[in-house]
Protein backbone atom coordinates (compact mmCIF):
# COMPACT_ATOMS: atom_id res chain seq x y z
CA UNK A 1 0.00 0.00 0.00
CA UNK A 2 1.27 3.47 -0.90
CA UNK A 3 2.04 5.52 2.20
CA UNK A 4 0.81 9.06 2.73
CA UNK A 5 4.44 10.17 2.81
CA UNK A 6 4.95 8.82 -0.71
CA UNK A 7 1.76 10.50 -1.92
CA UNK A 8 2.80 13.83 -0.44
CA UNK A 9 6.34 13.57 -1.81
CA UNK A 10 5.10 12.84 -5.32
CA UNK A 11 2.71 15.78 -5.05
CA UNK A 12 5.40 18.11 -3.65
CA UNK A 13 7.79 17.40 -6.52
CA UNK A 14 5.27 18.81 -9.00
CA UNK A 15 5.31 22.28 -7.41
CA UNK A 16 8.61 22.47 -5.50
CA UNK A 17 12.14 21.70 -6.80
CA UNK A 18 13.04 18.27 -5.44
CA UNK A 19 9.82 18.28 -3.43
CA UNK A 20 11.43 20.09 -0.48
CA UNK A 21 12.29 23.60 0.65
CA UNK A 22 15.73 22.68 2.00
CA UNK A 23 17.86 20.04 0.25
CA UNK A 24 18.75 17.67 3.13
CA UNK A 25 15.05 17.02 3.73
CA UNK A 26 14.81 15.21 0.39
CA UNK A 27 16.62 12.07 1.71
CA UNK A 28 18.85 12.15 -1.39
CA UNK A 29 21.89 11.30 0.75
CA UNK A 30 20.30 8.27 2.40
CA UNK A 31 17.70 7.25 -0.20
CA UNK A 32 14.04 6.56 0.32
CA UNK A 33 11.01 8.75 0.91
CA UNK A 34 11.10 11.77 3.23
CA UNK A 35 8.76 11.74 6.20
CA UNK A 36 6.20 14.56 6.09
CA UNK A 37 5.61 15.67 9.66
CA UNK A 38 2.12 16.52 10.91
CA UNK A 39 2.72 17.30 14.58
CA UNK A 40 5.30 17.16 17.37
CA UNK A 41 5.35 17.07 21.14
CA UNK A 42 8.22 16.72 23.61
CA UNK A 43 10.88 14.40 22.12
CA UNK A 44 8.59 12.98 19.44
CA UNK A 45 7.00 13.81 16.12
CA UNK A 46 4.48 12.03 13.91
CA UNK A 47 4.51 11.62 10.14
CA UNK A 48 1.70 11.63 7.59
CA UNK A 49 1.03 7.94 8.28
CA UNK A 50 0.65 8.78 11.98
CA UNK A 51 3.88 6.92 12.77
CA UNK A 52 5.65 8.24 15.87
CA UNK A 53 9.40 8.83 15.88
CA UNK A 54 11.82 9.81 18.61
CA UNK A 55 13.24 12.96 17.05
CA UNK A 56 16.98 13.67 17.19
CA UNK A 57 17.10 16.65 14.86
CA UNK A 58 14.79 18.95 16.84
CA UNK A 59 14.24 21.27 13.86
CA UNK A 60 18.06 21.15 13.46
CA UNK A 61 18.64 22.42 16.97
CA UNK A 62 16.01 24.98 18.05
CA UNK A 63 13.75 22.54 19.93
CA UNK A 64 16.08 22.42 22.91
CA UNK A 65 13.23 22.48 25.45
CA UNK A 66 11.24 19.93 23.44
CA UNK A 67 8.58 20.33 20.78
CA UNK A 68 5.48 22.40 21.54
CA UNK A 69 6.59 23.35 25.04
CA UNK A 70 3.46 24.76 26.75
CA UNK A 71 5.15 27.99 27.86
CA UNK A 72 6.58 28.66 24.40
CA UNK A 73 3.25 27.92 22.71
CA UNK A 74 1.43 30.21 25.14
CA UNK A 75 3.91 33.05 24.53
CA UNK A 76 3.45 32.70 20.77
CA UNK A 77 -0.35 32.69 21.06
CA UNK A 78 -0.34 35.80 23.23
CA UNK A 79 2.06 37.64 20.91
CA UNK A 80 0.08 36.67 17.81
CA UNK A 81 -3.12 38.01 19.38
CA UNK A 82 -1.42 41.42 19.65
CA UNK A 83 -0.42 41.45 15.97
CA UNK A 84 1.83 39.40 13.72
CA UNK A 85 4.22 42.07 12.45
CA UNK A 86 4.55 45.84 12.67
CA UNK A 87 7.58 46.94 10.65
CA UNK A 88 8.41 49.21 13.58
CA UNK A 89 10.46 48.74 16.78
CA UNK A 90 9.10 46.80 19.76
CA UNK A 91 10.22 46.48 23.36
CA UNK A 92 10.61 42.75 22.82
CA UNK A 93 13.52 43.39 20.43
CA UNK A 94 15.28 45.41 23.12
CA UNK A 95 14.71 42.70 25.69
CA UNK A 96 16.14 40.04 23.39
CA UNK A 97 19.22 42.14 22.59
CA UNK A 98 19.75 42.85 26.30
CA UNK A 99 19.39 39.15 27.14
CA UNK A 100 21.84 38.05 24.46
CA UNK A 101 24.40 40.63 25.56
CA UNK A 102 24.03 39.53 29.19
CA UNK A 103 24.36 35.81 28.48
CA UNK A 104 27.14 35.98 25.86
CA UNK A 105 29.85 38.29 27.27
CA UNK A 106 31.52 38.95 23.89
CA UNK A 107 28.37 40.74 22.74
CA UNK A 108 28.18 44.47 23.42
CA UNK A 109 25.60 45.17 20.73
CA UNK A 110 23.36 42.91 18.62
CA UNK A 111 21.36 43.21 15.41
CA UNK A 112 18.42 40.82 15.00
CA UNK A 113 17.68 39.17 11.65
CA UNK A 114 15.54 36.26 10.46
CA UNK A 115 17.94 33.44 9.50
CA UNK A 116 21.42 32.13 10.15
CA UNK A 117 22.36 32.67 6.51
CA UNK A 118 21.32 36.32 6.78
CA UNK A 119 23.26 36.74 10.02
CA UNK A 120 26.47 35.18 8.68
CA UNK A 121 26.26 37.12 5.41
CA UNK A 122 25.77 40.36 7.33
CA UNK A 123 28.63 39.58 9.71
CA UNK A 124 30.94 39.06 6.76
CA UNK A 125 29.93 42.36 5.17
CA UNK A 126 30.38 44.11 8.50
CA UNK A 127 33.88 42.66 8.93
CA UNK A 128 34.88 43.79 5.47
CA UNK A 129 33.39 47.23 6.02
CA UNK A 130 35.04 47.68 9.40
CA UNK A 131 38.50 46.60 8.20
CA UNK A 132 38.46 47.90 4.63
CA UNK A 133 39.72 44.50 3.49
CA UNK A 134 38.19 41.84 1.24
CA UNK A 135 39.78 38.48 2.02
CA UNK A 136 37.87 35.94 4.13
CA UNK A 137 39.25 32.73 5.64
CA UNK A 138 36.85 29.84 6.22
CA UNK A 139 37.42 26.14 6.82
CA UNK A 140 36.66 23.03 4.80
CA UNK A 141 33.47 21.40 6.05
CA UNK A 142 32.15 24.42 7.95
CA UNK A 143 28.81 25.73 6.70
CA UNK A 144 27.77 29.32 7.25
CA UNK A 145 24.65 29.55 5.13
CA UNK A 146 24.21 29.91 1.39
CA UNK A 147 25.61 33.40 0.79
CA UNK A 148 27.85 33.54 -2.30
CA UNK A 149 31.11 34.23 -0.48
CA UNK A 150 30.61 31.23 1.78
CA UNK A 151 29.59 28.54 -0.73
CA UNK A 152 33.23 27.88 -1.45
CA UNK A 153 35.38 24.76 -1.16
CA UNK A 154 39.14 24.42 -0.89
CA UNK A 155 41.31 25.14 -3.91
CA UNK A 156 43.67 22.67 -5.52
CA UNK A 157 46.66 23.33 -3.28
CA UNK A 158 47.80 24.71 0.05
CA UNK A 159 46.95 28.39 0.48
CA UNK A 160 45.08 28.61 -2.81
CA UNK A 161 41.85 30.50 -3.07
CA UNK A 162 38.53 28.71 -3.13
CA UNK A 163 36.33 27.31 -5.85
CA UNK A 164 32.54 27.75 -5.93
CA UNK A 165 30.55 24.79 -4.62
CA UNK A 166 27.28 25.96 -6.16
CA UNK A 167 26.24 26.94 -9.64
CA UNK A 168 25.46 30.63 -9.77
CA UNK A 169 28.37 31.68 -7.56
CA UNK A 170 30.79 33.79 -9.65
CA UNK A 171 34.46 32.81 -9.50
CA UNK A 172 35.22 36.44 -8.62
CA UNK A 173 33.36 35.91 -5.34
CA UNK A 174 35.27 32.72 -4.57
CA UNK A 175 38.67 34.33 -5.14
CA UNK A 176 38.08 36.51 -2.10
CA UNK A 177 37.68 33.41 0.10
CA UNK A 178 40.54 31.22 1.27
CA UNK A 179 39.57 27.75 2.50
CA UNK A 180 41.84 25.98 4.98
CA UNK A 181 41.71 22.65 6.80
CA UNK A 182 39.74 22.63 10.04
CA UNK A 183 41.88 22.06 13.14
CA UNK A 184 45.10 22.81 11.19
CA UNK A 185 46.88 25.52 13.18
CA UNK A 186 49.95 25.53 10.95
CA UNK A 187 47.89 26.29 7.84
CA UNK A 188 46.51 29.34 9.66
CA UNK A 189 50.03 30.46 10.58
CA UNK A 190 51.13 30.10 6.97
CA UNK A 191 48.11 31.98 5.61
CA UNK A 192 48.60 34.96 7.89
CA UNK A 193 52.34 35.01 7.18
CA UNK A 194 51.57 35.20 3.49
CA UNK A 195 48.56 37.53 3.22
CA UNK A 196 47.81 38.72 6.77
CA UNK A 197 47.47 42.37 5.78
CA UNK A 198 44.66 41.46 3.35
CA UNK A 199 42.55 39.31 5.69
CA UNK A 200 39.30 40.97 6.79
CA UNK A 201 38.10 38.08 8.94
CA UNK A 202 38.28 34.45 9.88
CA UNK A 203 34.90 32.74 10.24
CA UNK A 204 34.61 29.39 11.99
CA UNK A 205 32.15 27.05 13.66
CA UNK A 206 33.90 26.47 17.03
CA UNK A 207 31.85 23.29 17.24
CA UNK A 208 31.21 22.26 13.67
CA UNK A 209 27.83 20.65 13.06
CA UNK A 210 27.61 20.47 9.28
CA UNK A 211 30.29 17.82 8.70
CA UNK A 212 28.74 15.82 11.50
CA UNK A 213 29.82 16.94 14.99
CA UNK A 214 33.44 18.05 14.98
CA UNK A 215 34.72 20.28 17.81
CA UNK A 216 37.65 22.57 17.23
CA UNK A 217 40.79 21.91 19.24
CA UNK A 218 41.71 24.57 21.84
CA UNK A 219 45.06 25.13 20.08
CA UNK A 220 43.32 25.79 16.76
CA UNK A 221 41.03 28.46 18.22
CA UNK A 222 43.78 30.02 20.33
CA UNK A 223 45.99 30.31 17.24
CA UNK A 224 43.12 31.91 15.37
CA UNK A 225 42.50 34.46 18.13
CA UNK A 226 46.19 35.35 18.40
CA UNK A 227 46.68 35.79 14.65
CA UNK A 228 43.52 37.86 14.17
CA UNK A 229 44.55 40.19 17.00
CA UNK A 230 48.10 40.54 15.69
CA UNK A 231 47.03 41.31 12.12
CA UNK A 232 43.92 43.44 12.75
CA UNK A 233 41.55 40.82 11.33
CA UNK A 234 38.12 40.14 12.82
CA UNK A 235 37.39 36.76 14.36
CA UNK A 236 33.82 35.57 13.73
CA UNK A 237 32.39 32.64 15.66
CA UNK A 238 29.44 31.12 13.83
CA UNK A 239 27.43 29.81 16.76
CA UNK A 240 24.16 29.38 14.88
CA UNK A 241 24.22 25.72 15.95
CA UNK A 242 26.38 25.78 19.07
CA UNK A 243 25.01 28.97 20.60
CA UNK A 244 22.83 28.09 23.63
CA UNK A 245 23.16 24.46 22.49
CA UNK A 246 26.48 23.40 23.99
CA UNK A 247 26.40 25.83 26.95
CA UNK A 248 24.52 28.90 28.13
CA UNK A 249 27.32 31.14 26.86
CA UNK A 250 27.90 29.12 23.71
CA UNK A 251 31.07 27.33 22.62
CA UNK A 252 33.09 30.47 23.31
CA UNK A 253 32.34 30.09 27.01
CA UNK A 254 33.61 26.49 26.93
CA UNK A 255 36.84 27.44 25.16
CA UNK A 256 37.37 30.72 27.04
CA UNK A 257 37.96 32.62 23.79
CA UNK A 258 36.36 35.96 22.93
CA UNK A 259 35.47 36.45 19.26
CA UNK A 260 34.99 39.91 17.77
CA UNK A 261 31.66 39.00 16.17
CA UNK A 262 29.29 36.17 17.05
CA UNK A 263 26.57 34.78 14.78
CA UNK A 264 23.55 33.21 16.52
CA UNK A 265 20.35 31.50 15.42
CA UNK A 266 18.21 28.39 15.93
CA UNK A 267 17.79 28.19 19.73
CA UNK A 268 17.32 31.96 20.11
CA UNK A 269 14.15 31.67 18.01
CA UNK A 270 12.75 28.68 19.87
CA UNK A 271 11.61 27.19 16.56
CA UNK A 272 10.60 30.42 14.81
CA UNK A 273 12.81 32.47 12.46
CA UNK A 274 15.15 34.56 14.62
CA UNK A 275 18.91 34.96 14.23
CA UNK A 276 21.39 37.61 15.28
CA UNK A 277 24.91 38.87 14.86
CA UNK A 278 26.74 41.04 17.32
CA UNK A 279 30.02 41.96 18.89
CA UNK A 280 32.11 44.89 20.03
CA UNK A 281 30.53 48.34 19.83
CA UNK A 282 33.41 49.77 17.82
CA UNK A 283 32.67 47.17 15.13
CA UNK A 284 28.88 47.30 15.32
CA UNK A 285 28.87 51.12 14.90
CA UNK A 286 29.78 50.55 11.24
CA UNK A 287 26.22 49.27 10.61
CA UNK A 288 23.58 51.55 9.10
CA UNK A 289 22.04 53.82 10.23
CA UNK A 290 25.18 54.77 12.22
CA UNK A 291 27.74 53.63 9.67
CA UNK A 292 28.18 52.79 6.02
CA UNK A 293 27.58 49.02 6.10
CA UNK A 294 24.02 48.49 4.95
CA UNK A 295 21.81 45.76 6.38
CA UNK A 296 18.02 45.66 6.69
CA UNK A 297 15.14 43.21 7.04
CA UNK A 298 11.38 43.71 6.94
CA UNK A 299 10.68 40.92 9.44
CA UNK A 300 13.80 41.34 11.60
CA UNK A 301 12.81 41.12 15.26
CA UNK A 302 9.35 39.80 14.41
CA UNK A 303 7.32 40.04 17.65
CA UNK A 304 5.88 36.51 17.48
CA UNK A 305 9.27 34.95 16.80
CA UNK A 306 10.92 37.03 19.52
CA UNK A 307 8.27 35.84 22.00
CA UNK A 308 9.12 32.21 21.22
CA UNK A 309 12.84 32.90 21.49
CA UNK A 310 12.65 34.86 24.72
CA UNK A 311 10.58 32.17 26.40
CA UNK A 312 13.06 29.51 25.29
CA UNK A 313 15.97 31.59 26.58
CA UNK A 314 14.18 31.91 29.92
CA UNK A 315 13.71 28.14 30.16
CA UNK A 316 17.34 27.28 29.37
CA UNK A 317 18.48 29.50 32.24
CA UNK A 318 16.86 27.14 34.75
CA UNK A 319 19.58 25.98 37.19
CA UNK A 320 21.06 22.67 36.09
CA UNK A 321 19.52 22.79 32.61
CA UNK A 322 22.77 22.36 30.69
CA UNK A 323 24.24 19.89 33.16
CA UNK A 324 21.19 17.65 32.68
CA UNK A 325 21.15 18.12 28.91
CA UNK A 326 24.85 17.34 28.60
CA UNK A 327 24.54 14.25 30.79
CA UNK A 328 21.70 12.87 28.70
CA UNK A 329 23.52 13.52 25.45
CA UNK A 330 26.64 11.83 26.82
CA UNK A 331 24.47 8.91 27.93
CA UNK A 332 23.20 8.57 24.34
CA UNK A 333 26.68 8.76 22.74
CA UNK A 334 28.22 6.31 25.19
CA UNK A 335 25.27 3.93 24.94
CA UNK A 336 25.39 3.87 21.15
CA UNK A 337 29.14 3.25 21.20
CA UNK A 338 28.71 0.37 23.62
CA UNK A 339 25.89 -1.15 21.57
CA UNK A 340 28.06 -1.02 18.45
CA UNK A 341 30.97 -2.61 20.29
CA UNK A 342 28.76 -5.44 21.54
CA UNK A 343 27.60 -6.15 17.98
CA UNK A 344 31.07 -5.89 16.43
CA UNK A 345 30.41 -2.76 14.32
CA UNK A 346 33.17 -0.21 13.65
CA UNK A 347 31.56 2.88 15.16
CA UNK A 348 32.26 5.84 17.42
CA UNK A 349 30.24 8.71 18.87
CA UNK A 350 30.91 12.03 20.57
CA UNK A 351 28.93 14.83 22.18
CA UNK A 352 29.29 18.43 23.28
CA UNK A 353 26.47 19.82 25.41
CA UNK A 354 23.22 18.99 23.63
CA UNK A 355 24.88 18.08 20.29
CA UNK A 356 26.14 14.66 19.24
CA UNK A 357 27.85 12.98 16.32
CA UNK A 358 27.71 9.40 15.00
CA UNK A 359 30.62 8.08 12.94
CA UNK A 360 30.99 4.73 11.25
CA UNK A 361 34.72 4.70 11.96
CA UNK A 362 36.90 3.25 14.71
CA UNK A 363 37.82 6.68 16.08
CA UNK A 364 36.09 10.05 16.25
CA UNK A 365 37.28 12.12 13.24
CA UNK A 366 39.36 15.25 13.82
CA UNK A 367 39.05 16.96 10.44
CA UNK A 368 37.09 17.07 7.19
CA UNK A 369 39.17 14.41 5.39
CA UNK A 370 38.77 11.94 8.26
CA UNK A 371 35.04 12.67 8.38
CA UNK A 372 34.68 11.99 4.67
CA UNK A 373 36.44 8.64 5.12
CA UNK A 374 33.67 7.34 7.40
CA UNK A 375 31.52 4.51 6.03
CA UNK A 376 28.63 6.40 4.46
CA UNK A 377 26.93 3.27 3.09
CA UNK A 378 26.89 1.74 6.59
CA UNK A 379 25.39 4.94 7.99
CA UNK A 380 22.65 4.94 5.34
CA UNK A 381 21.68 1.36 6.21
CA UNK A 382 21.72 2.22 9.92
CA UNK A 383 19.60 5.32 9.33
CA UNK A 384 16.83 3.30 7.68
CA UNK A 385 17.05 0.55 10.28
CA UNK A 386 16.58 3.20 12.98
CA UNK A 387 13.60 4.64 11.09
CA UNK A 388 12.09 1.18 11.14
CA UNK A 389 12.65 1.17 14.91
CA UNK A 390 10.88 4.54 15.25
CA UNK A 391 13.99 6.72 15.67
CA UNK A 392 14.56 9.72 13.40
CA UNK A 393 18.20 10.71 12.95
CA UNK A 394 19.55 13.36 10.59
CA UNK A 395 19.11 12.01 7.03
CA UNK A 396 22.79 12.48 6.21
CA UNK A 397 26.05 11.02 7.49
CA UNK A 398 27.42 14.55 7.72
CA UNK A 399 25.00 16.27 10.08
CA UNK A 400 25.09 16.58 13.86
CA UNK A 401 22.22 15.37 16.03
CA UNK A 402 20.42 17.14 18.86
CA UNK A 403 18.95 16.12 22.20
CA UNK A 404 16.26 18.10 24.01
CA UNK A 405 15.37 18.50 27.67
CA UNK A 406 12.42 16.15 26.99
CA UNK A 407 14.65 13.25 26.00
CA UNK A 408 14.50 11.52 29.36
CA UNK A 409 16.79 8.68 30.40
CA UNK A 410 13.98 6.29 29.49
CA UNK A 411 13.69 7.76 25.99
CA UNK A 412 17.45 7.56 25.49
CA UNK A 413 17.66 4.00 26.79
CA UNK A 414 14.91 3.00 24.33
CA UNK A 415 16.95 4.61 21.55
CA UNK A 416 20.05 2.66 22.55
CA UNK A 417 18.02 -0.57 22.54
CA UNK A 418 16.73 0.30 19.07
CA UNK A 419 20.27 1.00 17.90
CA UNK A 420 21.42 -2.39 19.15
CA UNK A 421 18.76 -3.97 16.89
CA UNK A 422 19.78 -1.71 13.99
CA UNK A 423 23.49 -2.54 14.38
CA UNK A 424 22.65 -6.25 14.34
CA UNK A 425 20.47 -5.85 11.27
CA UNK A 426 23.09 -3.94 9.26
CA UNK A 427 26.45 -5.45 10.24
Amino acid sequence: MTSNNEILFERAQRSTPGGVNSPVRAFRSVGGTPRFITRAEGPYFWDADNRRYTDYIGSWGPAIVGHAHPEVVRAVQEAAARGLSFGAPTEGEIEMAETLCRLVPSLEQVRLVSSGTEAAMSALRLARGATGRDLVIKFEGCYHGHADSLLVKAGSGLLTFGNPTSSGVPEDFARHTMVLDYNDSQALEDAFARVGERIACVIVEPVAGNMNLLPATPEFLQTMRRLCSAHGAILIFDEVMSGFRVALGGAQSLYGITPDITVLGKVIGGGLPVAAFGGRKDIMRHLAPEGGVYQAGTLSGNPVAVAAGMTTLKLVQTPGFYEDLGARTTRLANGLSQAAKETGVAFSAASVGGMFGLYFAEKVPQNYAQMMACDKARFNAFFHAMLDEGVYLAPSAFEAGFVSAQHTDEVIDATIAAARQAFEATK
